[in-house]
């Protein structure tokens, strides 16, 4: 049911014709801030327990280390000119009317601070260069704001120097987190992958009756008892997918569609117990080891069961870092299989199948449905998909439409590359951090509501957990119906024609 606006503890921003630049109003958001990780959290991944009593000075110094780690941090902090392309970019800015929320000036959080510690000007005449101290408040400032950010790197597409904010936010929050003030939801998460394998923390016994229980539902709907195998020795494909694929609605569903697309092409497959997360929060957290660390696991889990290659479930994040990272941080991954590309998403899977005629699909079990689809950022602007400039984009687009009868976009500057967040990326998908959530959203709503009122669109159809989640909590803010958000494999998944199935109605004349 939608929720009424009037019920809701803030205010939600109105969709128009025309998402609005808003006037601004200063702080509107300074009281936004996600819960501060409990000691057992970090320590978990690391860092200090609590706020360490000289915070200030480890602060400083693990700036000066990231400066001198990523040279473009430091490039980042020098260049800005103010120009103004990226203020009206971010859908949080867009969203909250808080100035803090404009990309120039979240970077400028750290820049101060920067040019007061490590620049010539700023430690002779500070106020002159609009250099400041880090003090108590500014950490607090920090805390607050550079949560506020998804790290979706839309600003950067408009930026004419490429600065990268998700950067300055990921180094913000290792500075915080390395002076014990990082935040539950993240660190808690990863914590979890480090111990159990996923951000769950759900155990091999309850994640096999889970799998158990998904080859009884597909059994019941089509006739064919399709095999969801964990921990399988020598299977060709290990899967690697986000762990509310195992538990919730509409992510479930893509999950199933997986194992119909692995069992009609013959690909024998798995599932690891050790490694079965796909999302490395690691990569939120700004901190290169704890992305190791859980890329690592999934190297292990697929050397330990002999596998060929490595496919990636719907989960935008985790496609980044595999993509962009995972040669670094894991590889090479020279035992695999040379003939796929490493990793490999699933839809290039599918795609693949599709294009090579070992698979068929029938729209037509999809009637009814007239699809959008939202890109999400870290696919879009982060990776790559199949041996094409823009197969990010074309490939996930090519299987809705052979799924379904009825696809049209969003409007083009809300699309590709120029796609606007979900609104709960980058650790942000809490909530403790609603409001902000909420708020973020807009532009994306606006964007959806327009293709459902003059297209008809039914249902949107996304490749990411985080984006399908965030989607089915905010849609009802703005009196869209949450179960109009579908995994791109649950529309593949119903429209496989599989041999021996026996359809629905089929049973029902038996």
């Amino acid at each position: 049911m939608p929720v009424s606006k009037s019920k809701a503890e803030y205010d939600i921003p109105g969709l128009s014709q025309y998402v609005p630049i808003p006037k601004i109003e200063p702080d509107k958001m300074a009281h936004s801030q996600p819960f501060v990780a409990k000691p057992e959290h970090q320590e978990s991944v690391g860092y200090p327990g609590e706020l360490v009593d000289d915070w200030h000075d480890k602060a400083i110094d693990k700036m000066g280390e990231l400066l001198g780690k990523y040279r473009s941090l430091q490039v980042f902090m020098d260049i800005c000119t103010k120009c103004g392309a990226c203020t009206d970019k971010c859908h949080y800015y867009l969203g909250t009317a808080d100035p803090k929320n404009m990309p120039v000036a979240r970077q400028d959080l750290m820049r101060s601070v920067y040019r007061r510690y490590f620049t010539l000007p700023g430690k002779f005449f500070p106020k002159l260069v609009g250099a400041r101290d880090l003090t108590k408040d500014v950490l607090d400032e920090w805390h607050s704001y550079y949560h506020q950010c998804s790290e979706c790197r839309r600003c950067s597409v408009f930026c004419p120097y490429g600065i990268d904010t998700a950067e300055v936010t990921m180094a913000g929050r290792e500075i915080l987190s390395s002076v014990g003030y990082g935040a539950k939801y993240s660190n808690e998460i990863v914590g979890k992958v480090h111990k159990i394998g996923n951000n769950l923390g759900l155990p091999g016994p309850a994640l096999l009756d889970t799998l158990e229980g998904l080859t009884e539902d597909c059994e019941d709907e089509i006739g064919i008892a399709v095999p969801f195998p964990l921990d399988k020795v020598g299977a060709e494909v290990l899967l690697i997918t986000p762990s509310a694929d195992f538990f919730a609605e509409p992510h479930v569903d893509g999950l199933i569609g997986y194992g119909k697309v692995f069992h009609e092409a013959g690909i024998d497959w798995t599932i690891s117990s050790y490694a079965s997360e796909a999302a490395n929060f690691g990569l939120f957290i700004g901190s290169y080891d704890n992305m190791q660390q859980v890329a690592q696991r999934v190297r292990q889990a697929s050397e330990d069961l002999q596998v060929k290659r490595i496919v990636v479930g719907e989960c935008g994040h985790a496609w980044r870092v595999a993509y962009s990272f995972w040669n670094t941080l894991a590889g090479p991954f020279d035992y695999l299989d040379a003939n796929y590309p490493v990793p490999q998403h699933i839809c290039e899977l599918t795609y693949d199948l599709l294009q090579a005629g070992e698979i068929t699909l029938d729209p037509r079990r999809n009637a009814g449905k007239v699809l959008t689809f939202h890109d999400s950022c870290n696919v879009a602007r982060g990776s790559r998909m199949g041996d094409k400039p823009g197969g990010q984009f074309t490939i996930p687009r090519a299987l809705i439409q052979a799924a379904c009868e009825d696809f049209v976009d969003m409007s083009p500057n809300t699309i590709h590359e120029k796609t606007f967040c979900c609104g709960g990326g980058g650790g942000l998908l809490t909530d403790d951090l609603m409001e902000v959530r909420v708020k973020g959203a807009m532009p994306r709503m606006q964007a959806l509501h327009e293709v459902i009122e003059h297209d008809g669109v039914t249902h949107v159809a996304a490749i990411c957990a985080i984006c399908k989640t965030q989607f089915a909590k905010t849609l009802p803010y703005f009196d869209i119906g949450m179960e109009m958000v579908i995994s791109v494999h649950q529309l593949v998944g119903n429209a496989l024609v599989m041999q021996g199935e026996v359809l629905e109605e089929e049973q029902s004349d038996v």
